[in-house]
């Protein structure tokens, strides 16, 4: 038995363009505020195929990161994880 080949749909990708911000700010009831940012990974709009009511169809990809920012806008970062501070020893000796 053997399997009829599926037909590929051709995308053109098409270049995006930032309108307003792309970072929506919620505060939660306990004070904490929380950051969305979207960003669009790829868009592309097909070439050989149409929706049933004849409207383009697009491929769009999206990212989102999100931030937590807490009421008392602390956070900890264990002792051995920071980085070292720059030496004392001046970077240039006098000739």
């Amino acid at each position: 038995m053997s399997k009829v080949p599926e037909e590929n749909i051709e995308f053109k990708i098409l270049e995006t363009k930032l309108v307003g911000s792309d970072t929506v700010v919620f505060r939660l009831e306990d004070g904490a505020m929380v950051k969305i940012k979207v960003d669009i990974e790829r868009a592309a709009v097909a070439t050989n195929y149409k929706n049933p009511d004849g409207t383009p169809h697009y491929n769009i990809g999206t990212g989102l990161r999100l931030t937590v920012v807490p009421s008392d806008k602390k956070f900890y970062i264990p002792k051995s994880q920071l980085p070292k501070p720059p030496s004392k020893e001046p970077t240039m000796k006098p000739i």
